[in-house]
């Protein structure tokens, strides 16, 4: 069974940084791509970034690149999605997704396991 757990979120004031983590179970992080992807209240879920199962590819949102960089710890089987200059308009639950269909990210719906989330608030 595949997991993600993600940890890190938590209340930051704007201009602060945060780093999220997401740790894989029961697969390796070379074996599929993980997407990170936050959803505000109200709001549809959006995508942040994807790396490729070797992290040989990676890919940001527009809106998300220069402040967001995603790091990985093979050792410990966990992915980092480093967050600076947060503003409030960040706050939302930030959830890491992979996929069993393919070792390259993928469109949104075929993200087919995801974690359970990790909230990020950003004061104003």
């Amino acid at each position: 069974q595949l997991q993600l757990v993600e940890s890190g979120g938590g209340l930051v004031q704007s201009g602060g940084s945060l780093r999220l983590s997401c740790t894989a179970h029961g697969f390796s992080l070379d074996d599929y791509p993980i997407g990170w992807f936050r959803q505000a209240p109200g709001k549809e879920r959006e995508a942040i970034s994807c790396t490729s199962s070797t992290g040989d590819t990676t890919n940001y949102a527009d809106s998300m690149k220069g402040r967001f960089t995603l790091s990985r710890d093979n050792a410990k089987n966990t992915l980092y999605l480093q967050m600076n200059s947060l503003k409030p308009e960040d706050t939302a639950v930030y959830y890491c997704a992979t996929t069993s269909h393919s070792r390259w990210c993928v469109p949104f719906s075929l993200y087919n396991y995801w974690g359970q989330g990790t909230q990020v608030t950003v004061s104003s």
